[in-house]
């Protein structure tokens, strides 16, 4: 238990923003969750959808310091690698 007033205000403070923190990882592994159904269906524009939507969520998520830049990024890497292994090659 805190025994100072700063402490039990910055305890309060930690429960929120973990609250805040979870809720926000657990929409990226939703949209990630969807963006993956999007590869084994094999649509295109389903799968440029989903992954738009979850780079932006993984920015927004850089934005307020949920996740690390690298972290994010390194994200959208696989992702874009795994959705251009799934789109079918066009020879030229």
């Amino acid at each position: 238990m805190p025994t100072t007033k700063s402490a039990a205000k910055r305890l309060r403070q930690n429960r929120k923003h973990h609250q805040r923190n979870v809720a926000e990882k657990n929409k990226l592994r939703t949209l990630r969750r969807k963006f993956d159904e999007s590869l084994a269906t094999g649509n295109r524009e389903a799968m440029e959808t989903q992954y738009r939507a979850y780079c932006s969520e993984l920015d927004k998520a850089v934005k307020r310091g949920i996740l690390k830049k690298n972290t994010a990024d390194r994200n959208k890497s696989r992702g874009a690698l795994r959705m251009q292994k799934a789109l079918p090659t066009v020879p030229a």
